[in-house]
């Protein structure tokens, strides 16, 4: 795998953003930011919950459920945005006077993704009882017509993309249905939960339904915040919104019981809380109950009250996801051999890539697939056994930026129909399944599609940059105003620079950590680390590409830098 290529952004002096930081506006500058109100993050900034496409009719239909005191079963998803838009669901109902309020989740080896006829078998609910999805539905067409036949209401709530056959449901709020007005396109399913739930209380409002104070849904931030992120869902202005208003929570000493002891687990300060932390902390912790056991273990997590339960739950998620970590591990490298004997066997690199083994974990896919985008610039599928059924492989899919991955999916199917069994997902990540023999052939249409797509240039790890520090600049004022000046996230990055740097000194530390003190041309010093960078050859003289952070080491606090790739520079 060659090193990343370090590309810097293009960013024009803006005048509206003079009096910040000159570098942090110039990293604005390179998001598209233009003025200050960008930057403006209050919850009175959301977009309105009436623009949300079919919310009216679906808060219409939970408030007269809350009046009847229907039975309601929240149907979510196995991962970290399906578990918080549970947990969202949950509580928010519930605070709102719903009465019997409980949840049903799929284990991805036994009933499949989302509401599928063999989840509404097991659903153990009264005739009659209402169905609402979260962060899955839109495509369950078979799913929605099963839960009909056995007599229950369903309202889907979801973020993804549709097929071409919406399901027969009582409603459907999703802000990428044809036609839909939302100005947030990037909602993930726990923030589509939130948006109805604020149009549930508004219609109970309405019906004159509250005496006293209203229930306070910002409560939930907390949670909209760890799903938003985690599902690495684009941080457009609404999620960031959103994500300010859940982190603030969260310094404040304001979270659920849950987040508080998955803050602990992961050995993280909650009291200066970011984004980083949901999406590489707790995110993981969760994601990992759905990938190798059950999900419920991360939602009792998300709805638990007390404290001691929360914490026993959270320390399990961590055993859970250290598993998972080392699996990963295991299966990245052998993914990444297989990628190497494949280059060596035909001389080049497939434009698109698949990797399979029937050894491997179908819940850790799509972190290998991750791994190997990352490391190879380009899109990757990666596969493995989906269960008891050998007939059937599960594959999950990573993208690159300016190729479409479901969009790509459904290229394939049109051309070679029958190829895959089902798929579906987003631009960056998608997933489908697959028979194991027709496993090469799609491999083939992949690559075929990707080269069809992408030239050269878009191929190859990339590392964006904000350009050039100078050495005074890197201090612990603008990591400080870094560090509050996002949410930082998908499609708002964090800032990266890079730097020709002397290397004073370097070791390895953890025994795969590079540790190295550089200096800046101008001679200034300062202390850098990669992670996993034990790998990487150095010399005296490194190009480096790097995100500026705060080190607290026995209390003292000094500027750190995180390297995100490098190479040596002859002298």
């Amino acid at each position: 795998m060659r090193p990343a290529r370090i590309v810097r952004r293009v960013a024009t002096a803006c005048e509206a953003l003079s009096d910040l930081h000159p570098v942090l506006a110039r990293v604005y500058a390179a998001r598209g930011i233009v003025d200050r109100e960008a930057l403006d993050h209050r919850l009175a900034r959301l977009a309105s919950p009436e623009q949300l496409g079919g919310v009216a009719r679906a808060a219409e239909c939970l408030c007269d459920a809350i009046a009847r005191a229907r039975p309601i079963v929240v149907v979510g998803d196995y991962d970290a945005d399906g578990a918080t838009g549970v947990a969202v669901a949950v509580r928010g109902l519930r605070m709102l006077g719903a009465r019997g309020v409980r949840y049903s989740v799929p284990n991805r080896f036994v009933h499949g993704y989302g509401l599928t006829p063999a989840l509404v078998d097991a659903i153990d609910a009264p005739r009659g009882a209402l169905l609402l999805t979260v962060d899955n539905g839109v495509a369950a067409v078979a799913g929605v017509a099963a839960a009909r036949t056995a007599g229950y209401g369903v309202i889907v709530t979801d973020h993804h993309l549709p097929g071409p056959v919406l399901p027969d449901a009582d409603a459907i709020v999703d802000p990428n249905l044809d036609g839909d007005a939302f100005p947030s396109k990037a909602l993930a399913g726990v923030g589509v939960m939130f948006y109805l739930l604020l149009a549930v209380r508004a219609t109970l409002r309405a019906r004159g339904a509250f005496d006293g104070a209203e229930p306070d849904l910002a409560r939930l931030l907390d949670l909209v915040a760890l799903g938003t992120v985690a599902d690495l869902v684009p941080l457009d202005f609404n999620n960031r919104v959103l994500v300010t208003a859940g982190l603030r929570r969260m310094r404040a000493g304001q979270a659920s019981a849950g987040i508080r002891a998955l803050f602990t687990a992961a050995r993280r300060d909650a009291t200066c809380a970011n984004a980083g932390d949901l999406g590489f902390a707790l995110g993981p912790r969760l994601n990992a109950a759905g990938r190798l056991e059950d999900m419920r273990v991360g939602i009792e997590c998300l709805l638990a009250d007390d404290d001691a339960r929360a914490l026993a739950l959270a320390a399990r998620l961590d055993a859970i996801n250290a598993e998972r970590r080392e699996l990963t591990a295991d299966m990245t490298a052998e993914a990444e051999a297989s990628v190497a004997a494949s280059l060596a066997r035909i001389g080049t690199m497939r434009a698109g890539l698949c990797v399979h083994d029937t050894a491997w974990h179908a819940g850790i896919v799509g972190l290998v697939a991750s791994r190997l985008k990352e490391r190879t610039g380009r899109p990757v599928f990666a596969f493995a056994p989906g269960g008891d059924d050998a007939d059937e492989w599960r594959g999950s899919g990573r993208s690159i930026a300016g190729f479409h991955l479901r969009d790509a999916l459904a290229s394939i199917e049109a051309r070679t129909p029958g190829l895959m069994l089902r798929f579906g997902g987003h631009a960056m990540a998608a997933g489908l399944s697959i028979r194991p023999d027709a496993i090469a052939a799609f491999a083939d249409a992949f690559d075929a599609e990707a080269a069809r797509q992408l030239c050269p240039d878009d191929l190859g790890p990339r590392c964006e940059s904000d350009g050039e520090l100078e050495g005074r600049e890197a201090s612990l004022a603008l990591a400080d105003a870094i560090a509050v000046g996002g949410p930082w996230g998908q499609g708002f990055p964090e800032p990266v620079f890079d730097n020709v740097f002397a290397v004073r000194d370097s070791r390895i530390v953890g025994e795969r950590h590079w540790k190295a003190r550089l200096a800046f041309g101008c001679g200034t010093e300062v202390d850098a680390i990669e992670f996993d960078g034990h790998r990487t050859v150095t010399g005296d003289r490194i190009r480096a590409a790097y995100a500026l952070a705060v080190d607290n080491w026995r209390g003292e606090r000094r500027v750190q830098l995180m390297i995100r790739c490098r190479e040596a520079l002859a002298d």
